[in-house]
């Protein structure tokens, strides 16, 4: 390859990292026609997207959660799919069934609601582990094993899940297998004086969420992920995110997972798009660790937290 085809083929990745990070801004717009601020945990969500991560957000009811993910949805025109999590739901009634046709004396299979490019998964922890671990393989492997038969899910596949922080005798924990299949938990919190009159303004009449078109296609979310995934990471940067999983797992009972890992570097790259670089810096790192790292991490007293032991993380860990 010549000096000339080099210099091209950097210049066309450059443009495809400009046009992801267009993409995120344009849809961020979008979804502040309905959410008024929360602006971070947008573009939380939007790079978690371009990373191609699932989002867990929680927080007490009546905050947002579900709307916000709702304008998510809204603003590509895939398909969208919700799962109201309840203590009798079914594996079968994510995943779906297979059902006898008696006209073919075959069995058909009928998906669940979990075959969309947006699955939004409310109140997850209202259902029992048994229940919740039929999202497992869908976020991990995108697919889906019925009676053996593998189904592969729709690309792009993201789920959105939401879970309150009160009732926790009538709700379930979420097992860290399933925490860790997140790559981000956000938490929302109350909005300000001004934003919440802003809020009620909006809502006066018809609610903004129906008017709320798509600002974006799914052929735009796959470029704009092939763009997000060739951002370049230098071995630096790389081990830096090593020494931070590192420190996690030394000063604490269980620490960030390799999957982990790996979706800090997925979300840094998104977040270097946002920016509109084509490459990742130390500051992307520290940005998205504080969403992704600190529920993979268990801790053995109850004064720390996982986001205590990752601001030590990133206050101890020096970028060489």
């Amino acid at each position: 390859m010549t000096d000339a085809d080099t210099s091209s083929a950097g210049a066309r990745a450059d443009e495809s990292v400009e046009e992801a990070g267009a993409l995120a801004r344009r849809v961020a717009a979008n979804v502040e026609q309905v959410i008024v601020g929360h602006r971070d945990e947008i573009e939380h969500i939007l790079t978690a997207l371009l990373g191609r991560g699932h989002v867990l957000l929680e927080d007490v009811p009546g905050v947002g959660k579900t709307m916000l993910a709702k304008s998510i949805a809204a603003s590509f025109d895939g398909s969208f799919k919700r799962v109201q999590f309840t203590p009798d739901l079914l594996p079968t009634d994510i995943t779906g069934v297979n059902v006898f046709n008696q006209k073919t004396q075959e069995f058909d299979f009928r998906p669940g609601p979990v075959f969309a490019n947006v699955v939004l998964g409310d109140e997850i922890n209202r259902a029992p582990p048994k229940t919740q671990s039929a999202l497992l393989e869908a976020m991990e492997e995108e697919q889906v094993t019925v009676d053996g038969d593998t189904h592969e899910m729709p690309s792009p596949f993201t789920v959105i899940a939401t879970q309150n922080t009160v009732e926790r005798d009538r709700t379930y924990e979420l097992p860290m297998a399933e925490l860790d299949r997140f790559m981000k938990k956000l938490h929302l919190g109350y909005p300000g004086q001004d934003e919440e009159a802003a809020m009620l303004d909006r809502v006066v009449g018809d609610h903004p969420i129906e008017e709320l078109s798509s600002v974006a296609t799914l052929d735009d979310l796959r470029d704009a992920r092939d763009a997000v995934s060739n951002v370049t990471v230098e071995k630096a940067v790389r081990e830096y995110v090593t020494r931070l999983s590192g420190y996690t797992r030394e000063h604490a009972q269980l620490g960030v997972s390799p999957r982990g890992s790996i979706a800090l570097l997925r979300a840094a790259q998104a977040r270097a798009a946002l920016a509109g670089r084509a490459y990742v810096v130390p500051d992307d790192v520290q940005a998205e660790a504080r969403v992704v790292m600190p529920h993979r991490v268990q801790t053995t007293t109850a004064e720390t937290t996982g986001q205590d032991v990752v601001s030590a993380a990133l206050d101890t860990v020096a970028v060489e």
